[in-house]
């Protein structure tokens, strides 16, 4: 089985000029149009299903307006901000915490909110070394890879679990043997065995590929056991801006977020199919199919105990600001939602 891969040559070129563009004003979209990114993965399923269904037009018309949908794809929640800030996007993707970073710091300036949550789907952390079976069992030996090490959605959820294990003091006691690596590449490196990279914490579909393809490998913990059950793994987000002055463009990104997830709810099997076909997978329908039947993975929007890294990440000094509920940094749509 082939393991799903980033193609650069499909994601947004981002120059390193654009990287440096935070202090420069960038041009909004004006009513009747949304520029959105998504990463890579069956995470970003949702997405999937409102470009190849053409949702956001479909809703955008029933309201009486043409709606330009303009899509990218981009690797990173650093690129994701950056397109963000210098008005290059209007809505985009990344995990929880990136998300919530970007609210603290823009508090009272740009003013970034979360949108929706894109699920909720676990992250594994998985070995292939047979002497760790628990996180005390890691060592000074052993290297964990993660997208981003130190800051990312994974580094950011073990974090909370050392201070919760070992003390506040400690919060950062795995950070020392992780290792910034891409999830295709983790992958690989767990599949093999007898490498430097022993540990992953990966995402789907890559756990369920390191699994599959290598019986040493065996889960340590789930996002799912630190955050104390079924927990939002990506969200869109946007700025008050671009929220604020379109209202009708917004209303209908929200109506094709929340017909996409009813969807495929009630349409698992060809979900996979429009998975495979938006994302151009190589990977067997049959397997994508059995990610999107697995009860832990509920593709919902309703955020789901996001609440719980605003708190933990601000009591680590991760986040400045103090969020009194979930919906101080989500937007007003998703109120609707029971969401925590």
């Amino acid at each position: 089985m082939a393991i799903f891969r980033f193609n650069p040559k499909r994601a947004l070129a981002l120059s390193a000029a654009l990287l440096g563009l935070l202090g420069v004003a960038g041009t909004a979209s004006a009513e009747g149009k949304i520029r959105l990114a998504q990463q890579f993965g069956i995470a970003y399923l949702i997405l999937d299903v409102v470009r190849d269904q053409n949702l956001i037009e479909k809703h955008g018309k029933q309201a009486g307006l043409d709606i330009a949908v303009e899509w990218t794809q981009i690797s990173g929640a650093t690129a994701m901000n950056d397109a963000l800030l210098t008005g290059n996007l209007d809505v985009v993707s990344a995990g929880v915490p990136p998300a919530l970073v970007l609210w603290d710091r823009t508090l009272n300036r740009q003013n970034v909110k979360l949108v929706a949550a894109l699920g909720s789907l676990p992250n594994y952390l998985i070995t292939n070394n047979p002497a760790v079976k628990t996180l005390d069992d890691l060592s000074a030996k052993d290297r964990i890879a993660v997208p981003a090490a130190g800051v990312g959605f994974q580094s950011r959820t073990l974090q909370i679990e050392s201070a919760k294990r070992y003390g506040r003091d400690q919060a950062k006691k795995f950070d020392d043997i992780s290792i910034s690596l891409s999830h295709p590449d983790a992958t690989a490196a767990i599949i093999s065995g007898g490498l430097e990279i022993n540990t992953h914490f990966s995402s789907a579909p890559f756990y369920y590929q390191a699994l599959e393809r290598n019986k040493n490998v065996h889960k340590i913990i789930s996002s799912y056991d630190i955050l104390g059950g079924p927990a939002t793994f990506n969200v869109l987000y946007s700025t008050h801006k671009f929220h604020d002055a379109n209202p009708k463009t917004y209303k209908a990104f929200y109506a094709a977020l929340s017909e996409a997830a009813t969807w495929i709810r009630a349409n698992k099997d060809a979900a996979a199919d429009v998975f495979i076909r938006q994302q151009q997978s190589k990977l067997p329908v049959e397997f994508v199919r059995a990610i999107i039947n697995d009860p832990e993975n509920d593709f919902t929007i309703t955020p789901q105990q996001t609440y719980v890294y605003a708190t933990k990440l601000q009591e680590l000094g991760v986040l400045t600001n103090k969020a009194g509920s979930w919906r101080d940094y989500f937007f007003d749509a998703a109120y609707a939602e029971s969401g925590s």
